[in-house]
């Protein structure tokens, strides 16, 4: 199964007052990366959101981002009394100004380390939070999951074209091969009559064979042509299969070998038909190789 690693998804929800929202996004990266986004409050969480993506997420670069809004009563922080007094009486303490007045910015005061205090207990919120965002989480990667096989339907329609074009150069190649040798010893032969008439010398037939023999072992594509219709074969089948697994890594090891054997035809065969058609081949394997990264 195909899928690509590039996606979106999102998901936001309200409890007891709460507003959550969460939203994960995935690039291509020949791993897996993840940067994780929460609030300060909610930070202790980072791992068991980064084990959750691993489980689900194979490859690419992940970023999840995770907001909260408290718009209930609730939200209100409290406000230590005790450590409030204490404050001031340690300011009625510093020298009066001349009037005998002693003037509190009440806005400095509530500033104070210890003055306002959290409005729930943390671990509670902790726990909450825990179970919103999880739920939250869950459905964000399935929308992410859903665009990624929406865009994996739309990679292996481009893929199967490049594979229907390689697959048709490379019968025509297979075709013209066996004419190369026998065009060769055409024109050889052809050349060492000419040559050999004007000069009056006999020359054996048997060397003119030897000379083509070497010929057609040096320039024989007929294994690379076999490695790289199993290749193409290969490649349909890890298209069409529905197999959960990614698949990525292995297209692009398999563009690899492909684009070494139609280099290797290009370089034995000096036949021009032949090599226009490696040339199209070869820039088909390149857009694979291209394509192909960006599948999971």
């Amino acid at each position: 199964m195909i899928r690509s690693m590039t996606g979106f998804g999102e998901a936001s929800g309200v409890v007891e007052g709460v507003h959550y929202f969460l939203e994960v996004r995935s690039l291509n990266n020949k791993y897996f990366k993840s940067t994780i986004r929460l609030p300060e409050e909610f930070q202790g969480l980072e791992a068991e959101f980064e084990s959750e993506l691993r489980k689900r997420l194979t490859r690419g670069t992940i970023t999840l981002v995770g907001k909260c809004s408290d718009a209930s009563g609730s939200a209100a922080y409290k406000i230590n009394h005790q450590a409030l007094s204490n404050y001031v009486e340690q300011i009625k303490k510093v020298p009066q100004a001349s009037d005998g007045t002693v003037r509190l910015d009440l806005a400095a005061l509530l500033s104070l380390p210890g003055v306002l205090q959290p409005p729930a207990d943390e671990e509670q919120r902790l726990h909450r939070a825990r179970a919103a965002f999880m739920g939250l989480l869950d459905a964000s990667i399935k929308r992410l999951l859903e665009m990624r096989a929406q865009e994996g339907r739309t990679l292996i329609a481009d893929l199967m074209t490049h594979h229907a074009l390689i697959v048709d150069r490379l019968a025509r190649i297979k075709e013209r091969a066996p004419a190369v040798v026998d065009e060769y010893q055409k024109r050889l032969q052809t050349r060492i009559e000419t040559l050999l008439q004007s000069a009056g010398v006999r020359f054996e037939q048997a060397e003119l064979l030897k000379e083509v023999a070497v010929f057609a072992e040096r320039s024989d594509i007929s294994e690379e042509i076999a490695r790289l219709s199993a290749h193409m074969d290969q490649f349909r089948e890890l298209l069409s299969n529905n197999d959960p697994r990614p698949v990525g890594r292995t297209l692009d090891f398999l563009a690899q070998e492909m684009l070494r054997e139609a280099n290797t035809i290009a370089s034995k065969s000096g036949d021009a038909a032949i090599s226009r058609d490696c040339v199209e081949i070869k820039g088909a394997i390149d857009r694979i190789k291209e394509q192909v990264q960006n599948a999971e």
